[in-house]
C-alpha cells in the first residue's frame, strides 16, 4: 500500500472511531505534512482519495471537513437480551416469498442478498475463462472433479496462508458455493432431531438448511456490534445437547455485528472444552472496512473442529457458484457428501477463478470494492436519517453491504414488505431471519447498488410507510 493510502486510511479510522466528529475540520495540508511526516502533496492525495470515498469534503477557502454521516442521527439497535430458545424451524415459504420480490427487474433490490452486479470484474474475468478453456484438457474435466481444480486449490490455500491462519493438506473441499459448503458441513456433524446452536437474528439460508436436514434450532442472540452472546452460548451448551453450532463471527448477516479477537478465541475454546465442531459462515470476509483483514475462529483451531465456509460469490462471481470449505477433522466426510451430491462444482468456473486470482489482480479490486461500499454504506445512513421516524434505530457494521434498521414496535415489517413491493421497493423483514419468527419490526436493506435519485426516492417512500404503520 503506498504511503497516501495509508495516511488515508489512518484518517478514516478516526473518523470511524469518532476521534474526528461530523462537520469537524480535518488538519490542514500544511500541519498534516508535519504531524505525519510526509510531503504536502501525498497529503493531497490522501485526502482527495478521502473525497472520493465521500469521508470528507473540501470547503472553498476554508479546508477538508468531515461529511455530515448519517450515524450521528439515528441510534444502533438496542442489545436484545433473552435466553436461549428452542424450536422447529419452518421459514422457507417466508424467505422464498422474499426471494420472489427481487425477480422483477423494475424493483428497487433493497431486498437482495448480493451487493451490485456492476461491482465485479466481469469482463476481465471472462478473459480468464477464455484462457482457461484454451487450455483444458479431457483429463483436467474429469480428473479434476474429485478433488477440486489443483490451481484453484493453490491460490485458496495461499490466501490462508498469508493471513496466518493454518490449513491442513487435503483439508480445503472445492463446493458449488458457500451454500453448498455449508450444507455439506452442517451435514456431516448432525441427525435429523439434532440440536443446532444458530443467530438470533440469523441469515435465512441458515434456517433453510435446518428445516430442510429436520434440525431444531437453538438460537443465541446476538449483539448488534459484539456478535454472538458468549454467556448464553455457555448456558446453553452446559443444558442443551447442541450437536454443532453454525455461526457468523464477522460481518453477520443480517445484523453486521463482528466478534473482536479475544471473543473469537474465548468462542473457540468454549466448544473445544465441550468438543462441538462450529460451521464458520465467512462469506463476507474480504469485505471488511478497513486495511486490517479480520482473523476468523479457525485461526485458533487446533483441533479441526471448525469448518471454514466462504466463497467468492460476494466479490467476485455470484454466478460461477464456487464455495470452499476448511473442513478440519471432517473434511473427508464433507468431500464424500459432495460426491453423494453434486459430485463437482463446475471445472472451466473452477479454473477461471484461478486465472484471476493468480493474474486478475483480485486485492487490487478487493481494495476499490471496500471504497465503493463504505461510501454507499455512508449514502444510505444519511437518507434513513431524512426519512425514517426518529425513534428507527440502525447498526453501523465495519463492511459488507448490509443494513439492519430496528423500526418503532407498532411497525409489522410483514405489512411493511407487501406496501413497500406494491412501491416497487423491495426489503428483507425481520421474521424470515428467525426460526420463532421474532424481530418484527426490524428489517434488513442493501446499500451495496449506486446511490441514485430513484433510490433516494425509495428510501423517502419507505419513510413514509414506516411512519403510516405507528
Amino acid at each position: 500500500m503506498k504511503r497516501y493510502e495509508q495516511l488515508a486510511e489512518e484518517i478514516a479510522q478516526s473518523i470511524r472511531n469518532g476521534i474526528l466528529s461530523p462537520g469537524e475540520k480535518v488538519p490542514s495540508v500544511r500541519h498534516a505534512s508535519r504531524s505525519f511526516g510526509v510531503s504536502p502533496s501525498t497529503v493531497f492525495q490522501a485526502y482527495y482519495l478521502l473525497e472520493d470515498r465521500g469521508l470528507i469534503q473540501a470547503r472553498e477557502r476554508s479546508g477538508y471537513y468531515v461529511r455530515q454521516q448519517a450515524n450521528q442521527l439515528l441510534a444502533e439497535p438496542d442489545v436484545g437480551v433473552f435466553k436461549a430458545r428452542t424450536t422447529e424451524v419452518n421459514v422457507s415459504q417466508l424467505a422464498f416469498s422474499v426471494l420472489n420480490s427481487l425477480r422483477d427487474p423494475n424493483t428497487i433490490p433493497f431486498g437482495s442478498a448480493f451487493p451490485d452486479p456492476d461491482l465485479f470484474p466481469l469482463a476481465r474475468l471472462s478473459r480468464s475463462m477464455s484462457h482457461a478453456l484454451r487450455g483444458i484438457s479431457g483429463k483436467s474435466l474429469i480428473c479434476d472433479m474429485t478433488g477440486g481444480h489443483p490451481d484453484l486449490l493453490r491460490q485458496i490455500s495461499q490466501r490462508y496462508v498469508f493471513n496466518g491462519i493454518t490449513v491442513q493438506p487435503g483439508e480445503v473441499v472445492v463446493t458449488g458455493g458457500a451454500m453448498e459448503a455449508l450444507n455439506l458441513c452442517l451435514q456431516a456433524v448432525t441427525a435429523p432431531g439434532d440440536m443446532v446452536a444458530v443467530e438470533a437474528p440469523a441469515f435465512y439460508g441458515t434456517l433453510q438448511a435446518l428445516e430442510r436436514l429436520k434440525l431444531k434450532a437453538v438460537e443465541i442472540p446476538v449483539h448488534p456490534r459484539k456478535g454472538i452472546d458468549l454467556t448464553v452460548l455457555a448456558e446453553s451448551l452446559q443444558t442443551l445437547p447442541i450437536k454443532a453450532c453454525w455461526f457468523m463471527t464477522h460481518l453477520q448477516n443480517p445484523v453486521g455485528a463482528s466478534m473482536d479477537e479475544h471473543d473469537k478465541q474465548e468462542l473457540y475454546e468454549l466448544l473445544a472444552h465441550h468438543e462441538i465442531p462450529l460451521i464458520e459462515d465467512d462469506v463476507y470476509a474480504e469485505l471488511y472496512f478497513g486495511t486490517q483483514p479480520p482473523r476468523p475462529v479457525k485461526h485458533f483451531d487446533s483441533k479441526g473442529l471448525v469448518m471454514h465456509c466462504c466463497s467468492f460469490s460476494k466479490t467476485l462471481a455470484p454466478g460461477y457458484r464456487i464455495g470452499w470449505a476448511a473442513a478440519g477433522r471432517y473434511a473427508n466426510r464433507v468431500e464424500q457428501l459432495r460426491l453423494m451430491t453434486t459430485i463437482s462444482p463446475s471445472i472451466p468456473a473452477q479454473m477461471a477463478i484461478a486465472d484471476y486470482l493468480q493474474h486478475g489482480g483480485y486485492d487490487r479490486h478487493l481494495r476499490k470494492l471496500r471504497h465503493t461500499l463504505e461510501v454507499r454504506q455512508g449514502e444510505m445512513l444519511a437518507a434513513a436519517s431524512r426519512y425514517f421516524p426518529a425513534q428507527s434505530r440502525v447498526t453501523r457494521p465495519a463492511g459488507g453491504f448490509l443494513l439492519w434498521f430496528e423500526l418503532p414496535e407498532q411497525v409489522d415489517s410483514l405489512a411493511l414488505f407487501h406496501r413497500a413491493l406494491a412501491e416497487g421497493i423491495s426489503l428483507a423483514p425481520g421474521p424470515i431471519f428467525s426460526a420463532s419468527r421474532h424481530f418484527k419490526n426490524c428489517v434488513r436493506l442493501n446499500y451495496g447498488y449506486p446511490w441514485t435519485n430513484e433510490r433516494e426516492k425509495a428510501m423517502r417512500t419507505l419513510g413514509s410507510l414506516v411512519s403510516s404503520l405507528i
